[in-house]
């Protein structure tokens, strides 16, 4: 079959992938050293600063989204670098994704390094284009090359081998990078009171932190299950998601912004800089909700490839 080579461009897009998930794994410890800055003695230290505080679960943040970046873009950019075919595969799952919960973290990491860091306006107009140009435009420009006839057989020419996963299909995997994606993201509201909406009310402290580990232990069995291609494991993200969603929107739509930041338990320093933050209880709504409300619409649509298995079994 004849097709165009795109091994140059495959390389190039490897390197790349390499070169900033590197960067991003190089970040994740030095951004530690944030914590001695606002720790007692710290240049930048305040009354309150420490585990449960807005800065400290900030900093948090940070330094798990930079080794998060480094996991996923580190093994893809050698995956592209070597041509291997689980590398197209897993990217095209990993671009979905983003389609689904991408708006959102474009939206926080724009408010993180605002908020952060000082930005010269050169550099805060680079980030902005940058941000941009993330979504949806990486992914509507890069799930077709993924598609395309000559990438397919670039990828299979180099590496003749199959792997176990290119016989998922695509809105499984899909669903696995979500559910990976939920399982980390549910450890941050640890650092900030452990809050979690609970339909019209919020979990803080030990309460919502116990929640937080059952969803998370429950995410990882969804995910094992929608590996397997288990019907219970549709079934079970269909409900999972549904009551997140409900409970979510609810409770952002029932509260206002200082009844936030009341169960939020902050240092008064910290109060006092949010409460002038313009800022709703609908405005988070929309936030946490159109991502849930994305994802449960992909499970939706991924129904038809769940129960083969189950059905396997039981002849």
């Amino acid at each position: 079959m004849h097709y165009r080579d795109r091994s140059l461009i495959l390389i190039i897009m490897g390197g790349l992938l390499l070169l900033i998930g590197v960067a991003a794994g190089l970040l994740g410890p030095a951004e530690m050293y944030c914590f001695y800055l606002f720790s007692e003695g710290g240049l930048f230290h305040y009354e309150g600063f420490g585990f449960g505080s807005f800065m400290f679960g900030n900093i948090a943040c940070q330094i798990i989204g930079y080794y998060v970046i480094a996991a996923v873009l580190i093994p893809l950019g050698y995956g592209h670098l070597r041509g291997r075919r689980w590398a197209r595969t897993l990217s095209s799952a990993l671009l979905w994704s983003w389609l689904v919960v991408g708006l959102p973290l474009v939206v926080v990491f724009f408010l993180i390094l605002v908020g952060s860091k000082e930005l010269s306006l050169p550099a805060a107009v680079v980030a902005v284009v940058l941000l941009a140009l993330s979504y949806p435009a990486v992914p509507g420009l890069l799930i077709p090359f993924y598609r395309s006839r000559d990438v397919r057989s670039t990828f299979e020419a180099r590496d003749p081998r199959s792997y176990p996963i290119e016989e998922l299909p695509i809105p499984t995997l899909v669903l696995c990078s979500l559910y990976l994606f939920y399982a980390v993201v549910l450890h941050m509201p640890i650092f900030f009171n452990g809050i979690v909406p609970f339909f019209g009310t919020f979990l803080v402290e030990i309460d919502g932190i116990l929640v937080l580990d059952a969803l998370i232990a429950l995410l990882l069995c969804l995910t094992w299950g929608t590996i397997k291609l288990r019907g219970w494991a549709w079934w079970g993200a269909l409900i999972t998601f549904s009551t997140l969603t409900v409970s979510t929107t609810v409770t952002f739509l029932q509260s206002s912004y200082l009844d936030i930041l009341e169960s939020l338990s902050f240092p008064p320093r910290e109060m006092a800089f949010l409460d002038g933050v313009p800022l709703q209880g609908s405005y988070l709504a929309v936030f946490f909700g159109v991502p849930l409300l994305a994802t449960l619409a992909a499970i939706i649509l991924a129904r038809q490839h769940f129960g083969a298995a189950d059905r396997a079994l039981g002849h």
